[in-house]
Protein backbone atom coordinates (compact mmCIF):
# COMPACT_ATOMS: atom_id res chain seq x y z
CA UNK A 1 0.00 0.00 0.00
CA UNK A 2 1.81 3.22 -0.53
CA UNK A 3 2.86 4.92 2.31
CA UNK A 4 0.40 8.41 1.54
CA UNK A 5 -2.70 6.24 0.81
CA UNK A 6 -1.63 4.55 4.38
CA UNK A 7 -1.06 7.66 6.40
CA UNK A 8 -4.16 9.17 5.52
CA UNK A 9 -6.08 5.52 6.58
CA UNK A 10 -4.86 6.50 9.86
CA UNK A 11 -5.88 9.68 9.91
CA UNK A 12 -9.27 8.45 9.22
CA UNK A 13 -9.78 5.36 11.25
CA UNK A 14 -8.06 7.23 14.37
CA UNK A 15 -11.03 10.40 13.66
CA UNK A 16 -13.36 7.37 13.94
CA UNK A 17 -12.46 6.44 17.97
CA UNK A 18 -15.49 7.12 20.78
CA UNK A 19 -13.25 10.58 21.49
CA UNK A 20 -11.82 13.78 19.79
CA UNK A 21 -9.42 12.46 17.43
CA UNK A 22 -7.42 15.32 17.63
CA UNK A 23 -6.56 18.13 20.10
CA UNK A 24 -4.13 21.03 19.40
CA UNK A 25 -4.61 24.12 22.14
CA UNK A 26 -4.98 26.96 20.06
CA UNK A 27 -5.86 25.57 16.38
CA UNK A 28 -8.35 27.07 14.18
CA UNK A 29 -11.82 26.22 12.63
CA UNK A 30 -11.13 24.15 9.60
CA UNK A 31 -12.25 25.16 6.70
CA UNK A 32 -14.93 24.38 4.59
CA UNK A 33 -13.15 22.37 1.27
CA UNK A 34 -13.74 19.46 -0.42
CA UNK A 35 -10.62 17.53 1.24
CA UNK A 36 -11.61 14.98 3.93
CA UNK A 37 -12.00 16.65 6.89
CA UNK A 38 -9.20 14.09 8.96
CA UNK A 39 -6.32 16.04 6.06
CA UNK A 40 -7.29 19.06 6.88
CA UNK A 41 -7.06 18.64 10.78
CA UNK A 42 -4.01 17.11 10.36
CA UNK A 43 -2.83 19.92 8.42
CA UNK A 44 -3.94 22.75 11.17
CA UNK A 45 -1.96 20.60 13.41
CA UNK A 46 1.43 20.47 11.73
CA UNK A 47 1.26 24.49 11.64
CA UNK A 48 -0.09 24.69 14.99
CA UNK A 49 2.17 22.17 17.01
CA UNK A 50 4.73 24.28 19.09
CA UNK A 51 7.47 21.63 19.07
CA UNK A 52 8.89 20.69 15.61
CA UNK A 53 9.12 17.08 16.07
CA UNK A 54 5.02 17.03 16.08
CA UNK A 55 2.91 16.26 13.69
CA UNK A 56 -0.06 15.21 15.30
CA UNK A 57 -1.44 15.06 18.94
CA UNK A 58 -4.22 12.81 19.42
CA UNK A 59 -6.52 11.78 22.22
CA UNK A 60 -6.99 8.21 22.01
CA UNK A 61 -9.47 7.75 25.16
CA UNK A 62 -9.67 8.22 29.05
CA UNK A 63 -8.84 6.67 32.01
CA UNK A 64 -11.01 5.47 34.79
CA UNK A 65 -11.05 8.68 36.34
CA UNK A 66 -11.03 10.24 33.01
CA UNK A 67 -7.54 11.89 32.59
CA UNK A 68 -6.50 12.08 28.70
CA UNK A 69 -4.79 8.81 27.41
CA UNK A 70 -2.61 11.04 24.74
CA UNK A 71 -0.65 9.82 21.58
CA UNK A 72 2.14 12.21 19.55
CA UNK A 73 2.70 11.62 16.27
CA UNK A 74 6.45 12.43 15.25
CA UNK A 75 8.49 11.91 12.24
CA UNK A 76 7.12 11.31 8.67
CA UNK A 77 3.40 9.93 8.42
CA UNK A 78 4.63 8.73 4.16
CA UNK A 79 7.95 6.88 5.59
CA UNK A 80 8.00 3.06 4.76
CA UNK A 81 8.63 2.33 8.69
CA UNK A 82 6.29 3.14 11.60
CA UNK A 83 6.31 2.54 15.36
CA UNK A 84 4.62 3.12 18.45
CA UNK A 85 6.53 3.62 21.73
CA UNK A 86 5.08 3.81 25.43
CA UNK A 87 5.72 4.39 28.54
CA UNK A 88 4.58 4.69 31.97
CA UNK A 89 1.95 0.98 31.89
CA UNK A 90 2.89 0.99 35.21
CA UNK A 91 2.22 4.27 37.12
CA UNK A 92 5.26 3.73 39.44
CA UNK A 93 7.87 3.39 36.71
CA UNK A 94 8.43 7.18 35.63
CA UNK A 95 11.71 7.49 34.48
CA UNK A 96 11.27 6.28 30.60
CA UNK A 97 8.76 9.39 29.97
CA UNK A 98 12.21 11.53 30.01
CA UNK A 99 13.08 9.30 26.93
CA UNK A 100 9.79 10.42 25.25
CA UNK A 101 9.36 13.60 26.42
CA UNK A 102 12.99 14.04 24.60
CA UNK A 103 12.02 12.90 21.24
CA UNK A 104 9.02 15.00 21.38
CA UNK A 105 10.59 17.91 22.47
CA UNK A 106 13.29 17.74 20.12
CA UNK A 107 14.13 18.09 16.09
CA UNK A 108 12.02 16.89 13.63
CA UNK A 109 12.47 12.99 12.95
CA UNK A 110 12.70 11.60 9.22
CA UNK A 111 12.50 8.19 7.90
CA UNK A 112 10.04 7.25 10.62
CA UNK A 113 6.17 7.51 11.45
CA UNK A 114 6.87 7.28 15.19
CA UNK A 115 3.77 7.40 17.96
CA UNK A 116 4.81 7.96 20.76
CA UNK A 117 2.40 7.33 24.59
CA UNK A 118 4.37 8.75 27.20
CA UNK A 119 1.93 8.09 29.77
CA UNK A 120 -0.58 4.87 29.51
CA UNK A 121 -1.32 4.94 32.89
CA UNK A 122 -2.26 8.36 34.12
CA UNK A 123 -4.27 7.61 37.50
CA UNK A 124 -1.66 5.34 38.23
CA UNK A 125 1.36 7.97 37.48
CA UNK A 126 -0.80 10.78 39.37
CA UNK A 127 -0.66 8.73 42.21
CA UNK A 128 2.46 7.36 41.79
CA UNK A 129 1.21 3.23 42.10
CA UNK A 130 2.16 0.80 39.91
CA UNK A 131 -2.32 0.23 39.30
CA UNK A 132 -4.59 2.17 37.76
CA UNK A 133 -7.35 3.46 39.90
CA UNK A 134 -9.25 0.65 40.06
CA UNK A 135 -6.45 -1.23 40.96
CA UNK A 136 -5.35 -3.12 38.53
CA UNK A 137 -2.22 -4.22 36.96
CA UNK A 138 -2.87 -3.05 33.17
CA UNK A 139 -0.08 -5.35 32.01
CA UNK A 140 -1.97 -8.44 33.57
CA UNK A 141 -5.07 -7.25 31.96
CA UNK A 142 -5.07 -7.72 28.07
CA UNK A 143 -7.26 -10.60 26.53
CA UNK A 144 -4.27 -12.70 25.82
CA UNK A 145 -3.65 -16.07 28.15
CA UNK A 146 -5.28 -13.81 30.66
CA UNK A 147 -5.63 -15.33 34.21
CA UNK A 148 -7.99 -14.22 36.57
CA UNK A 149 -5.69 -13.47 40.04
CA UNK A 150 -6.31 -12.37 43.69
CA UNK A 151 -6.21 -8.66 44.56
CA UNK A 152 -2.71 -7.28 45.09
CA UNK A 153 -0.06 -5.54 43.21
CA UNK A 154 -0.43 -7.51 39.99
CA UNK A 155 -4.50 -7.95 39.99
CA UNK A 156 -5.77 -9.27 36.61
CA UNK A 157 -9.03 -7.21 36.92
CA UNK A 158 -12.47 -9.05 36.98
CA UNK A 159 -12.43 -10.19 33.38
CA UNK A 160 -9.88 -9.37 30.30
CA UNK A 161 -9.95 -6.03 28.86
CA UNK A 162 -11.83 -4.73 31.73
CA UNK A 163 -9.85 -1.63 32.06
CA UNK A 164 -10.77 1.57 29.85
CA UNK A 165 -7.17 1.93 29.62
CA UNK A 166 -6.55 -1.63 28.23
CA UNK A 167 -9.30 -1.05 25.69
CA UNK A 168 -8.24 2.07 24.54
CA UNK A 169 -4.46 1.02 23.59
CA UNK A 170 -6.21 -1.76 21.99
CA UNK A 171 -8.18 0.28 19.76
CA UNK A 172 -5.39 2.63 19.34
CA UNK A 173 -2.77 -0.18 18.40
CA UNK A 174 -5.14 -2.12 15.80
CA UNK A 175 -6.13 1.34 14.14
CA UNK A 176 -2.20 2.78 13.75
CA UNK A 177 -1.04 -1.17 12.95
CA UNK A 178 2.75 -0.95 13.80
CA UNK A 179 5.82 -2.73 12.56
CA UNK A 180 7.26 -1.78 15.63
CA UNK A 181 6.52 -1.28 19.68
CA UNK A 182 8.43 -0.51 21.77
CA UNK A 183 6.94 -0.89 25.76
CA UNK A 184 9.38 0.32 28.68
CA UNK A 185 9.39 -0.34 31.82
CA UNK A 186 11.75 -1.00 35.15
CA UNK A 187 14.01 -1.62 37.19
CA UNK A 188 14.81 -5.47 35.73
CA UNK A 189 17.17 -3.77 33.10
CA UNK A 190 17.13 -5.72 29.81
CA UNK A 191 15.53 -6.47 26.58
CA UNK A 192 13.02 -9.07 27.36
CA UNK A 193 13.36 -11.61 24.90
CA UNK A 194 10.65 -13.99 26.05
CA UNK A 195 8.39 -14.66 23.31
CA UNK A 196 10.55 -12.50 20.85
CA UNK A 197 13.86 -14.53 20.90
CA UNK A 198 16.18 -13.66 18.83
CA UNK A 199 14.03 -11.17 16.55
CA UNK A 200 15.71 -8.07 15.00
CA UNK A 201 13.78 -5.47 16.92
CA UNK A 202 15.37 -7.01 19.86
CA UNK A 203 18.72 -7.46 18.70
CA UNK A 204 18.36 -3.73 17.79
CA UNK A 205 17.39 -2.41 20.96
CA UNK A 206 19.99 -4.02 22.49
CA UNK A 207 22.71 -2.82 20.86
CA UNK A 208 21.72 0.99 20.87
CA UNK A 209 20.05 1.10 24.12
CA UNK A 210 22.95 -0.40 25.66
CA UNK A 211 21.08 -3.30 27.43
CA UNK A 212 21.74 -7.08 27.63
CA UNK A 213 18.78 -9.32 26.26
CA UNK A 214 17.28 -11.36 29.24
CA UNK A 215 14.40 -13.55 29.64
CA UNK A 216 11.44 -12.12 32.26
CA UNK A 217 9.24 -14.40 33.65
CA UNK A 218 6.65 -12.45 35.85
CA UNK A 219 7.81 -13.88 38.64
CA UNK A 220 5.27 -17.27 38.93
CA UNK A 221 4.62 -16.62 34.85
CA UNK A 222 3.39 -13.82 32.32
CA UNK A 223 -0.30 -13.76 31.72
CA UNK A 224 -2.41 -10.87 29.83
CA UNK A 225 0.48 -8.77 29.19
CA UNK A 226 0.53 -5.97 26.34
CA UNK A 227 3.52 -7.38 24.61
CA UNK A 228 1.39 -11.75 25.01
CA UNK A 229 -1.66 -9.56 23.38
CA UNK A 230 -0.19 -8.02 20.57
CA UNK A 231 2.40 -10.23 19.03
CA UNK A 232 0.04 -13.06 18.87
CA UNK A 233 -3.28 -10.37 17.56
CA UNK A 234 -1.13 -7.90 15.09
CA UNK A 235 1.40 -8.12 12.38
CA UNK A 236 3.69 -6.17 14.18
CA UNK A 237 6.62 -6.89 16.70
CA UNK A 238 6.35 -5.86 20.46
CA UNK A 239 9.23 -5.51 22.94
CA UNK A 240 9.70 -5.13 26.55
CA UNK A 241 12.37 -2.54 27.09
CA UNK A 242 13.21 -2.87 31.27
CA UNK A 243 15.56 -0.03 32.51
CA UNK A 244 17.20 -0.28 35.77
CA UNK A 245 16.26 1.47 38.52
CA UNK A 246 18.06 4.68 38.50
CA UNK A 247 19.11 5.59 35.39
CA UNK A 248 21.16 8.60 34.65
CA UNK A 249 19.89 11.79 33.39
CA UNK A 250 22.28 11.64 30.74
CA UNK A 251 21.12 7.81 29.67
CA UNK A 252 17.29 9.36 29.68
CA UNK A 253 17.97 12.23 27.42
CA UNK A 254 20.65 11.61 25.41
CA UNK A 255 21.97 8.06 24.86
CA UNK A 256 18.30 6.44 25.39
CA UNK A 257 16.72 8.93 22.77
CA UNK A 258 19.40 8.68 19.79
CA UNK A 259 19.51 4.75 20.18
CA UNK A 260 16.05 4.63 19.88
CA UNK A 261 15.52 6.51 16.69
CA UNK A 262 18.63 4.08 15.26
CA UNK A 263 16.75 0.80 16.70
CA UNK A 264 13.80 2.00 14.68
CA UNK A 265 15.07 2.93 11.93
CA UNK A 266 14.37 7.35 12.22
CA UNK A 267 17.09 10.03 12.72
CA UNK A 268 17.02 13.79 13.81
CA UNK A 269 16.55 15.96 10.73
Amino acid sequence: MPTLVRAVRIGVALAMLPVPALVVPGAVAAPTSGAPASVVIADTAVRAAPRPAVVERVVFGQSRRGRDLVAYRLGDPDATRSAVVIAAMHGDERKPQAILRTLRDGRPIEGLDLWIVPNANPDGVARKARRNARGVDLNRNYPRRWKRSKRGPTWSGPRAASEPETKAMMRFLRRVDPDQVVSFHQPLYGIDTSGTGNRPLARRLAKHLKLPRRSFSCGSGCHGTLSQWFNHRLDGQLVTVELSRRPSRAYLTGTAPHGLLKALGGRRV
